[in-house]
């Protein structure tokens, strides 16, 4: 092959992924002839495809050096695809006794293990049992790489190798096959190998550049042309794949053979698919250059970014602070211009009596900036009057003279520059004076960032990035003692009491008390009930307590009113006494008369023990209280990058067919809201923004979300809500200490259609904490709510209620921001709606308890096989286990607990690697049926046809039926227990009686050791001594009466 003329077609060339496996060798095999000896044979399983090797007879040091090509399907799944490694005796090489393959082990990996052509090395994998009770012992050397293989025939220069160099089919060591391999983004070709098959990264070719051959079995040669290499950069030539040429031999040093465990633990970070393109992704350290704004590709020593975990963008700064001694204008704005982007500043407007040569307007604007680009680019500022577009003069600047600038550093001082004429300019006259500003090069951590307008994104309130706090929230608790002196009406119906019920309103809520109880020696009434509410600050509201009489349902008097100011009730951090108060009422319209409407009895407090739930409690960001005198110091910092998004589908239509989306993102931990600025017109933003937050518990969730701004379009009056794109959660206390994951997140979205992939976020999320400190330790045993939560709980349903209240506080208080935060992000990233009915999450939640109550099933079933004899084997090591634990019953306890430990240990090779998003499967939202789907987007109360209605009801008076029916058989088994001794049967009590007796008088006898061992050896006795019939004591508790007999 040459490398003479690398010419881009138009389109890029279809490419087919194969994967190498060289079956290098084999250690310390175990004999399985019978012979002392083994003759292994090689079987590799690959995508569907199955390749063997030779069979090396009688060796248990067994030398291959076999490669197996295989071709892959799917190159985009090739991470999930598994290749299973299998080791056999060959029983033709035996003595002929065998009557199948012997195995000898096996090695499972995945394709996320594989390495590119040219960066494999040489691997030995232990030998794994195919089950706990193998004998398999030895390692396999592996060397596995792949390369994709261009498939259209391009016409060969002269220079081209000979065909007789392709990879003949029975060769023991072949060379590499003449392919064009394309690099990762399939931009530059580059050869398969590096210098002796370990080269690093794409290797551009040059026409006059010398060619290396790699072989890659024993011995390690290097065989060269005539004409040497360059001795600058030995290891950076190509090798050559023509190996027809006679050359001289060059010894190399053997490469490095390193030695590794299996890495099965890849079995549970990549399933076989688990949920197909709804899986997080592994995207590592390679950050993409942006679409919005690319940082210097420019060689050279940079400084490190202080925004590690995301790419740094550059921009040019530009800020225009005023002008003076201009000429005569009416409306002057300042136009910037460099390349082929231009920016406006606002005009300015002066008041009555103002000079006007002498604007002022005091704005940033950011350009995005690329050093190779612009290194001969030109910084254009002009000033020009609006309503006649009159040039007002202009400045210049060459880029390569604006100075950069990076935080800490202190902000570029402005300075006055003369306002010019251009070169053709034929109001070249009319020219003057001096504009203020500052251009200096910067990135998006600079300080004048967030209110500056850039380039990528219209100056729009709603396009800029911002973070917010939510407000401080209280629960308010109103305790409601008593009344007296209250005006009732007199003319009530004989042997009828007054129902008199205080109704509590503040702001948008409204608790009503039970009916309170009647004295009548004092004529007072009688309630003693906690109401509680949410109260947000500032302490502005007021709360408005109705005294109600309900007696005639038809006409409700207010016997009275009070109003008492949020910012006058006393708060408390803990469970001290709090004084009660008398209030007069006021306004009351029943009878009597004069200004006196009775007074009533009241405990008022503002709870700052409590933490305010905003989010559901399986999903919470934060569990302080409300008091800062009861925070506890933080643990650690949550670190996390917003890269971008790739895929996004078009959410709304510009005209003419096209669609567009215009993404920006929020993310929301504790009190903390942060949102990124708005990427028009692109489906594969980038935002490339950091932010961090305090964390003060580990167990807490960090949320993400992504959506489509519909309100920069959106008329001042009119409000357009912003249509979800899709979030993530992650939970902080599966992060690693100090480890950054660079992930990319599918972002779902459950319609009334289905599911939907509306693209992928990437997410760079890094919890810097000590692992070992003792406050982040101690986190784990402490409660997970405050104090007074479980002093004083609230119920479960007041607690839902409240939480609605809070959610409902914070979006009204985000919408009033600046740019606002729409109710319906808020709540979305709320998940205000959890707590509705849907006939999937309860599916959902089933299933979860399948997969909880799996263990006892599997330990059942392996109890089970163990007292069939299923495996002979495994029930004689039960025996004798269960022989020396009667025997040692001290070694019970300990035993159990190792047994604990070492699980742990076992599975902590199947650890997850990277944080889990939404699980489809879990979520049960493959599956789901439409009209489930339909019922769960359904509003209270429902708006569809009563027929609908009638049909879904009877389904779920189906599926309560089979509910019902699973409780009574738990209820019949209860009643069953109670009636060994009720007597409702007195044959079965007799029975049961005389039985506990003799077993009684047998236990004194019989010492309990022996007993032990006589009932385990019963249980697990051999299936030729059992009876396939029911045993007599199951069929006797069968026998026994229940309750339902005697149920209507």
């Amino acid at each position: 092959m040459t490398t003479s003329s690398q010419q881009h077609p138009p389109q890029p060339p279809k490419t087919v992924r194969k994967v190498i496996v060289e079956v290098v060798d084999a250690r310390d095999l175990l004999p399985k002839d019978g012979q002392g000896s083994s003759s292994p044979f090689v079987i590799a399983d690959f995508d569907g495809q199955k390749k063997r090797t030779s069979t090396k007879y009688r060796d248990l040091n067994p030398v291959w050096n076999e490669p197996l090509e295989f071709t892959v399907s799917d190159p985009d799944n090739m991470d999930v695809e598994e290749l299973e490694i299998e080791v056999f005796n060959d029983k033709k090489s035996g003595n002929g006794s065998g009557r199948k393959n012997h195995f000898l082990g096996r090695v499972k990996l995945y394709g996320s293990q594989f390495a590119k052509r040219g960066e494999e090395g040489l691997v030995y994998f232990p030998l794994e049992k195919k089950s706990v009770f193998s004998w398999i012992r030895g390692e396999i050397g592996l060397r596995i790489c792949y390369y994709d293989e261009i498939v259209e025939d391009q016409p060969p220069p002269e220079e081209t190798p000979p065909p007789q160099q392709q990879q003949p089919p029975q060769m023991e060591e072949p060379k590499p096959t003449s392919v064009l391999v394309l690099g990762e983004e399939g931009s530059v070709p580059y050869y398969p190998h590096g210098l002796n098959g370990y080269g690093h990264g794409p290797v551009p070719c040059y026409p006059s550049q010398s060619v290396v051959v790699v072989e890659e079995s024993p011995p390690h040669l290097v065989h060269v042309h005539e004409e040497p290499p360059p001795p600058a950069e030995p290891t950076a030539v190509p090798p050559n794949v023509a190996s027809g040429i006679p050359v001289p031999e060059v010894h190399f040093p053997v490469p490095e053979v390193r030695r590794m465990q299996s890495s099965r633990g890849e079995r549970v970070r990549i399933l076989k698919r688990p949920n197909g393109d709804y899986s997080p992704r592994e995207i590592g350290g390679n950050k993409t250059q942006g679409d919005n704004a690319g940082p210097s590709a420019s060689a050279g020593p940079e400084r490190i970014h202080p925004y590690d975990l995301v790419e740094p963008m550059q921009y040019l700064f530009v800020k225009i602070v005023k002008a003076r001694r201009l000429a005569p204008n009416e409306c002057p704005y300042v136009k910037i211009r460099v390349s082929s982007q231009c920016l406006k500043s606002k005009p300015t407007i002066y008041r009555p009596g103002e000079p006007n040569d002498s604007p002022e307007w005091s704005e940033v604007f950011a350009l995005c900036y690329n050093k190779q680009e612009s290194a001969n680019a030109t910084l254009e500022i002009s000033v020009w009057d609006t309503p006649t577009e009159h040039f007002l003069g202009g400045v210049c600047f060459d880029l390569s003279d604006v100075p950069v600038r990076d935080p800490p550093d202190s902000p570029l001082a402005p300075q006055w520059y003369r306002l010019e004429s251009g070169a053709v300019d034929q109001n070249s006259r009319g020219v003057s004076g001096d504009i203020q500003l500052a251009v200096w090069i910067g990135t998006q951590n600079d300080d004048a960032f967030p209110e500056a307008r850039t380039s990528d994104a219209p100056y729009v309130a709603h396009t800029r990035s911002k973070v917010y706090q939510s407000p401080k929230l209280w629960y308010l608790r109103l305790t409601v003692i008593e009344a007296q002196d209250l005006h009732i009406a007199p003319n009530l119906p004989p042997l009828t009491v007054p129902e008199i019920r205080v109704k509590a309103q503040l702001t948008f809520q409204s608790v009503r008390s039970r009916r309170g109880n009647m004295n009548n020696h004092s004529m007072s009434v009688h309630w003693n009930e906690d109401l509680i509410f949410v109260a947000g600050e500032p302490l502005e509201d007021s709360l408005i307590l109705l005294v109600e009489d309900r007696t005639n349902k038809d006409a409700i008097l207010i016997l009275g009113h009070v109003m008492i100011p949020l910012i006058s009730i006393e708060p408390r951090i803990d469970e001290s006494h709090v004084a009660s108060k008398w209030l007069g009422l006021e306004g009351g319209a029943g009878g009597g008369g004069g200004s006196y409407f009775g007074k009533i009895h009241l405990r008022m407090c503002l709870e700052g023990g409590y933490h305010v739930l905003d989010e559901a409690a399986h999903v919470c960001s934060d569990f302080r209280p409300t008091a800062k005198q009861l925070w506890k110091p933080a643990i650690g910092i949550l670190e996390l990058g917003i890269l971008g998004a790739r895929g996004l589908l078009p959410m709304k239509n510009k005209g003419g067919g096209k669609g567009s989306t215009d993404a920006y993102c929020v993310a929301k931990y504790g009190k903390k809201w942060v949102r990124t600025r708005t990427i028009t017109d692109s489906f594969d933003p980038r935002w490339n923004e950091q932010y961090t937050w305090q964390v003060y518990d580990p167990c807490t969730v960090l949320t993400v979300g992504v959506f489509d701004n519909w309100r920069m379009f959106a008329d001042a009056l009119e409000d357009k809500p912003d249509s979800r794109i899709g979030k993530i959660r992650i939970r902080i206390s599966t992060l690693e200490s100090n480890k950054v994951y660079t992930n990319s997140y599918p972002l779902l979205v459950l319609t009334r259609m289905g599911l939907k992939k509306m693209g992928e976020i990437e997410l760079a999320v890094r919890f810097a904490c000590p692992s070992l400190l003792p406050d982040t330790c101690s986190a784990y045993g402490q409660p997970l709510l405050p104090r007074m939560h479980y002093l004083r709980p609230l119920g479960v349903a007041q607690q839902e209620a409240l939480r609605g209240a809070a959610t409902k506080m914070v979006a009204q208080w985000l919408a009033r921001s600046e740019p606002p935060l729409g109710q319906e992000v808020v709540r979305y990233m709320l998940d205000a709606d959890s707590h509705t009915w849907s006939m999937r999450k309860s599916k959902a939640n089933w299933f979860r308890i399948v997969a909880v109550l799996a263990w006892a099933v599997g330990l059942a079933k392996w109890l089970d096989d163990i007292r069939r004899w299923r495996n002979p084997l495994t029930t004689v090591l039960v025996h004798i286990l269960y022989l020396v634990l009667v025997w040692y019953p001290d070694l019970i306890v300990p035993t159990g607990f190792l047994y604990v430990v070492l699980i742990g240990v076992w599975y902590y090779r199947f650890r997850p690697k990277i944080p889990a998003g939404m699980d489809i499967r879990l979520s049960q939202a493959e599956t789901v049926d439409p009209d489930e789907l339909d019922e769960e987007f359904d509003t209270v109360p429902s708006s569809k046809p009563p027929e609908i209605i009638r049909a879904r009801y009877d389904r779920l008076r189906i599926l309560a039926g089979r509910v019902q029916t699973v409780l009574g058989d738990f209820a019949t088994q209860g009643e069953r227990l109670q009636a060994l001794v009720s007597w409702r049967d007195p044959r079965a009590t007799k029975l049961f009686i005389g039985v506990c007796l003799a077993i009684t008088l047998i236990l004194y006898v019989v010492p309990p050791k022996m007993v032990a061992v006589a009932l385990g050896f019963y249980y697990l006795r051999h299936p030729m001594f059992r009876d396939p019939m029911p045993p007599a004591s199951l069929n006797f508790f069968r026998r026994l009466p229940s309750l339902s007999d005697r149920l209507m």
